[in-house]
């Protein structure tokens, strides 16, 4: 059920009520049709029916990757798999995906999102929309294509890669929006200039950029370089991709989240306590009409901030600032070091000694891990080395979806902690 065409300039109060009402339908929904949430429900002493105001959510446990991955694959799903008319996955911690689900009544708001987000960013059915998110099992690609369609807009859905390619297109067909990740699009701005030809110049007109975190100095750098308006576009798989939240192009101060499909908390990491809106903290998200997969306080692990309503009537997010775990994001793919290490332990010459250093190459950030030959390969000759290496990065890419830098090291070389191993050197920083 979509809200009413309206309810993007409603009262505060009539925004409220619907929240209220959507809540209590998700989490009877939840409690009654999911298994592992009616554990968790009983286990914290709660019931959907001791929801009486929208403070009350706070009684109810959090969810996250840890319920999907226990449940994996269908094990969270609130209806059957024939009622399922899609699937998404986005990489998990262990080589297993986290897998969302869709019933046709999911995908259709999920256009309708989609299509509101372009319209607020300024988009009409006369745009040529140029999407450069991955499509297949990431979300990115196929959220905004049909988003694009529905509002009206002329959609090439050429996807990464074929930067070349990727400068011709845009030039031969007059693309007036692209969507994509700021880094990847900066690379094409890059070969604009490679190809000795203006970026400013071509018909670009707007962008909407998301997928991986990105501040004030990439928009100033990707409008300057490109001659666009550029603005914030946030989603997650868990919740329903792309289409959570978008900056309005009347005030491009912060995401706009859609407060009629997804009720919005921000939370102390640490304690779980929730916070006062404009204190800075851990975002969480309850689904208000997913029907497949509903969602009941979903930790992000984004840190950011709530603030008030500017161009719209729902709430706004600030930039994010970090994360509250040790989730990387590489070129749009999520990454943890837990992944790094099952992988290195299945490779046998390798120890399970390791270092990720993340830096950045022009715009698209590169992972590199470093990582030790096991003692009793020490002696062992440089085709030992080199198979071992190739054997590692083979996994990553096969299992993960990215390709990394491996460097095989002796020995000893890489600094040991009485502590906590410092896992991750992210180079961008500095």
């Amino acid at each position: 059920m979509m809200s009413p065409p309206d309810i993007t300039r409603a009262s505060r109060d009539e925004i409220s009520a619907l929240q209220l009402a959507r809540l209590k339908t998700t989490l009877k929904r939840a409690y009654e049709r999911v298994p592992h949430y009616r554990a968790k429900f009983d286990a914290a002493g709660v019931h959907p029916d001791d929801l009486k105001s929208l403070e009350d959510l706070a009684k109810f446990p959090f969810t996250t990757k840890e319920d999907l991955r226990q449940t994996y694959p269908f094990g969270m799903f609130a209806e059957p798999l024939e009622d399922i008319v899609r699937l998404h996955a986005s990489s998990g911690t262990t080589g297993k995906p986290t897998v969302v689900a869709y019933t046709q009544r999911d995908i259709d708001p999920w256009a309708e999102l989609m299509a509101r987000s372009i319209a607020a960013a300024g988009g009409t059915k006369r745009d040529i929309i140029h999407i450069t998110h991955g499509y297949g099992l990431f979300t990115g690609g196929l959220g905004v294509h049909y988003g694009a369609e529905r509002l009206g807009c002329t959609v090439v859905p050429i996807s990464g890669g074929q930067t070349e390619r990727q400068v011709q297109l845009i030039r031969d067909f007059g693309a007036t929006m692209i969507v994509g990740t700021p880094s990847y699009v900066l690379n094409i701005v890059d070969e604009f200039e490679r190809q000795g030809l203006d970026p400013r110049e071509c018909t670009l007109q707007r962008g909407l950029f998301g997928a991986e975190p990105w501040g004030e100095e990439m928009r100033q750098e990707l409008e300057a370089r490109l001659g666009i308006i550029a603005m914030d576009l946030y989603g997650l798989s868990e919740l329903i991709g792309p289409g959570v939240a978008v900056e309005c192009i009347e005030s491009r101060d912060g995401p706009t989240i859609w407060e009629d499909h997804f009720y919005p908390e921000v939370i102390d990491p640490e304690t779980g306590r929730v916070l006062p809106e404009g204190e800075p903290g851990e975002l969480v998200f309850t689904s208000l009409t997913k029907e497949a997969l509903p969602m009941v306080r979903y930790r992000t692990r984004d840190l950011t901030r709530l603030l008030p309503p500017t161009a719209r009537s729902f709430r706004r997010i600030g930039k994010i600032t970090g994360r509250s775990d040790d989730m990387l994001i590489i070129r749009g793919v999520n990454v943890f070091p837990s992944q790094i290490e099952e992988l290195i332990l299945k490779t046998p010459r390798l120890s399970p000694h390791y270092q990720l250093e993340v830096s950045r190459r022009g715009h698209l950030d590169e992972l590199t891990v470093k990582v030790e030959l096991k003692p009793e390969f020490a002696a062992a000759p440089e085709e030992v080395r080199q198979a071992a290496a190739w054997e590692l990065k083979h996994h990553i890419k096969s299992l993960i979806g990215i390709t990394t830098k491996i460097e095989v090291q002796d020995v000893g070389s890489i600094a040991r902690s009485e502590g906590k191993a410092k896992r991750i050197v992210d180079l961008r920083k500095s």
